[in-house]
């Protein structure tokens, strides 16, 4: 079995993180080795889900804090092992997300006796399908073990205090035609062409700025697919055009839905999956009390999270989250994924701060 050392310093311990591959579905190997890692320190409770791991102390503190990041990657990319050069750590998952679960698994070994007590969340399947999700399959069939009165997700924020998450939904415009041969294409209709409107649609869209509890969502709405045709000489009797819009919390689901009915009017549009948002939740004391000591450690001041996060999830079971995390966004998953040391000491300073305030 691989072995890992939290009390190692944090960037080594990211280094063996990343070093011990773990995409999606493959994730039973690191999970293996964060949870006898995390068994050997008797002040932790370890529980064990699939492939999701949960270490809580039990302390007797009003409040409950749960801190969670997940284990998986995406595919590799002939970017591991990692490479540490002038301060910088570069590999797969240094940024999405495992200088982040480096920072969770190191506090939670050294911190016996924290100020609140902490829920310690390692979870799989996160860059997959939303079904798929170990967070969610934990909220599902153990609500218990991921309850709290605060959470903070440690996705890259690239070192900042990011409130909340946009939703996100997908959809189908369908639209139809009749075949026909495309030497004759008067006898059939295109519906690869009745596109067009769509896409111009489209590309008159002027998305929103949206203000929500104090900070300003950016929204989005594109096309992302399209899918018609079956054969080269055959005028195309079925067309889709998939769109992504991204919409500010404030909006739920429903009303997103809504409003690309509304864009799409006259054509048929097909609801393929979507998640809500999560509202910023800086208003909750705990969520202040947070962003005063880990601000005053980083410096800066909160900002939106444009991209959807699990935070939607713990805001689902009533639980005020935020994401706060060492690496920038803008390199998760590309092929020179890199992330600053300093920014890993620094994020692993400011959550020992709160955590021991």
């Amino acid at each position: 079995m691989n072995t890992l050392d939290l009390r190692s310093d944090v960037v080594a311990l990211t280094r063996a993180l990343c070093d011990l591959p773990s995409e999606s579905g493959d994730e039973r190997a690191i999970a293996d080795a964060v949870e006898a890692a995390l068994r050997t320190f008797p002040h932790l409770e370890v529980l064990r889900d699939g492939d999701a791991v949960v270490a809580r102390t039990r302390l007797g503190r009003p409040r409950r804090i749960v801190v969670a990041g997940h284990l998986d990657t995406v595919p590799i990319s002939d970017n591991l092992p990692t490479r540490l050069v002038d301060g910088v750590l570069w590999g797969r998952g240094t940024v999405d997300m495992k200088a982040g679960v480096a920072v969770q698994l190191a506090l939670a070994a050294e911190l016996t006796e924290p100020t609140h007590d902490v829920t310690w969340v390692f979870y799989d399947h996160e860059e997959v399908a939303a079904d798929l999700n170990g967070l969610g399959r934990l909220v599902r069939e153990h609500p218990d073990w991921v309850v709290g009165d605060f959470a903070v997700l440690c996705e890259p924020t690239n070192g900042g205090l990011e409130g909340g998450c946009n939703g996100t939904l997908r959809a189908e415009v369908r639209l139809t035609g009749v075949a026909a041969h495309s030497a004759r294409a008067w006898m059939g209709r295109n519906a690869i062409h009745a596109a067009g409107e769509v896409l111009r649609r489209l590309e008159a869209y002027r998305p929103a700025s949206v203000e929500v509890d104090g900070l300003v969502y950016r929204e989005s709405l594109n096309a992302v697919l399209i899918s018609g045709g079956t054969a080269a000489n055959v005028i195309p009797d079925a067309c889709v055009v998939t769109v992504n819009y991204r919409f500010a919390p404030s909006a739920s689901v429903e009303q997103a839905t809504a409003h690309v009915r509304e864009l799409f009017d006259g054509f048929d549009v097909v609801l393929t999956d979507a998640a809500p948002g999560a509202r910023p939740g800086l208003d909750d004391p705990a969520a202040q009390e947070f962003a005063r000591v880990v601000l005053a450690v980083t410096g800066g001041e909160p900002a939106a999270k444009y991209g959807w996060t699990d935070v939607a999830r713990f805001s689902e079971l009533g639980v005020p989250a935020v994401n706060f995390g060492p690496g920038d966004p803008l390199l998760a998953h590309t092929q020179d994924e890199h992330c600053p040391v300093d920014q890993i000491t620094t994020a692993h300073a400011a959550l020992r701060a709160w955590l021991t305030a």
